[in-house]
């Protein structure tokens, strides 16, 4: 077959998003087709620079373009990614495509530390990604990332002051923890606390951004009901430990989620200290908090498992996450969630 505009198009029909469930050529992910005699270029524009698919989805297309057109074709293909978001998030905050809320029932089961980790892959796939510390009783995000002693400068914008956020290795933080002492105790009254959220949503230059990450503390109060009442979401993401307290109140804040008041999707499920393993024992794994805990939250709020932690060490050396060995343990969950999200946003 003569190679034409047309007849690449017509090949890659043939190549579907295994999430989106439709062709390359019908989603637009097909681009920049450029031919010069039996050398052919394009470009496939996924919905996420953090696409687990990425490797596949590209062989899949030299496959047909091999079979439906001829074997003698030279392909080269730029695999990059055009991320997806929906309106409403935009309206609400010019810029930015997602916003993924991190949410658990109860204290200590690591969303900070999820925030973080889920952050930090999303970023070094080239991701725009921004942080959101919405925990004013505890903020954890400033520590995470060493940076608790930073100080925040103000921008200009429009004629407008807004705060500038913390730039930690590319990734945008802000936090009630760059405007208060370390150790400085917050007692503030719930409307407080609501007035901060807004003025972090709204009076911080967040800029172009791919995904805001909010993590959110404990319960289902003051702070999450001003959340959603001020920013549309595009999911939740659960976090829980395997004992049947932080499964039973993981429950209650998807309860909150699913409320017709709030009707914000949940992306899936993330199980923390779900096991240990020694370092001299990588093939073993010991539940110490028993096994199976995450099954019942699953069935019952017809949810997925974006993924399971082992119990994480930190050397006392790793002044930040960033640093530590364990943020490998987030790539899968970071391409499941994003995957998750793709398929919402397309809803």
């Amino acid at each position: 077959m003569k190679l034409t505009e047309q007849a690449v198009l017509d090949a890659l029909k043939h190549v579907d998003d295994p999430d989106l469930k439709k062709d390359l050529v019908s989603l637009g992910m097909i681009r920049n087709i450029a031919i010069d005699n039996n050398q052919l270029r394009f470009s496939v524009f996924l919905t996420t620079p953090a696409c687990p698919m990425k490797a596949h989805i590209e062989l899949a297309c030299r496959n047909a373009i091999q079979h439906f057109i001829g074997p003698d074709i030279q392909v080269q293909i730029e695999m990059t990614a055009e991320v997806t978001g929906q309106s409403k998030i935009a309206e609400a905050l010019p810029g930015i495509k997602n916003t993924i809320a991190i949410a658990s029932g109860k204290g200590g089961v690591g969303k900070s530390t999820v925030a973080a980790g889920l952050a930090i892959v999303l970023a070094e796939s080239g991701a725009k990604v921004g942080i959101l510390d919405a925990d004013i009783y505890g903020p954890s995000i400033p520590l995470l990332f060493g940076v608790e002693n930073a100080i925040v400068e103000m921008d200009l914008v429009e004629g407008k002051e807004l705060m500038r956020p913390i730039d930690a290795h590319g990734i945008k933080l802000f936090s009630i923890g760059f405007l208060s002492k370390p150790n400085e105790a917050i007692v503030w009254r719930g409307p407080m606390v609501s007035s901060a959220i807004k003025q972090f949503m709204h009076g911080v230059n967040w800029g172009a951004l791919d995904y805001l990450i909010i993590d959110l503390p404990p319960g289902t109060g003051d702070v999450q009901l001003t959340l959603v009442q001020n920013l549309p979401l595009s999911g939740a993401v659960i976090v829980s430990t395997p004992q049947k307290l932080a499964v039973a109140d993981a429950s209650r804040a998807c309860s909150m989620f699913e409320l017709p008041a709030v009707n914000v999707p949940i992306l899936g499920l993330v199980e923390n200290m779900a096991y240990f393993t020694p370092n001299d024992q990588p093939e073993k794994q010991y539940y110490l908090f028993g096994e199976g805990g995450k099954n019942q939250l699953l069935e019952q709020h017809q949810i997925s498992l974006l993924g399971s932690l082992p119990i994480q060490t930190q050397d006392q050396s790793e002044k930040s996450i960033y640093t530590s060995k364990n943020v490998k343990f987030f790539t899968e969950i970071a391409g499941n969630l994003v995957r998750s999200l793709a398929i919402n946003n397309k809803v």
